[in-house]
């Protein structure tokens, strides 16, 4: 991992998604890139939930797109609406246009979203978005 000026600490990350194994896969990932303080959410109210019980919001949001319950689109207005100043990394194992509609949704809001990719994320696509954070 790159040293950053800015912050010499590894970044909090949490991982939205609803798939397990997806969320075990970005788990390891992160490890790998010297994430130590990763947080999982399997929809976006739970990510809400966890957002509410985490002492310092998150550096990095990673989040599936589609999820039951509450979807990523939902959890971006949502995040907007609380003023979210993280990063955001936007994934989808299913639809490049809904990947594409979610990206400008979140953009539109003034989220600061770093990159959107399709499942699986590439370990050298997790690292930029690190580094971009």
């Amino acid at each position: 991992m790159t040293p950053h000026t800015l912050e010499a600490l590894p970044p909090c990350v949490l991982v939205v998604d609803d798939d397990a194994f997806s969320r075990e896969v970005m788990q390891e990932m992160l490890a790998a890139e010297g994430v130590i303080d990763i947080q999982m959410a399997d929809n976006g109210r739970s990510a809400l939930r966890a957002l509410e019980t985490m002492s310092t919001p998150p550096d990095l949001l990673i989040c599936d797109v589609f999820m039951p319950d509450m979807d990523g689109i939902e959890f971006m207005s949502e995040l907007a609406h609380r003023q979210y100043a993280g990063a955001v990394v936007l994934v989808t194992g299913v639809d490049i246009e809904t990947l594409a509609l979610a990206r400008d949704l979140a953009n539109g809001q003034g989220l600061r979203l770093l990159g959107s990719f399709t499942k699986p994320m590439r370990q050298d696509d997790l690292a930029q978005m690190l580094a971009l954070r």
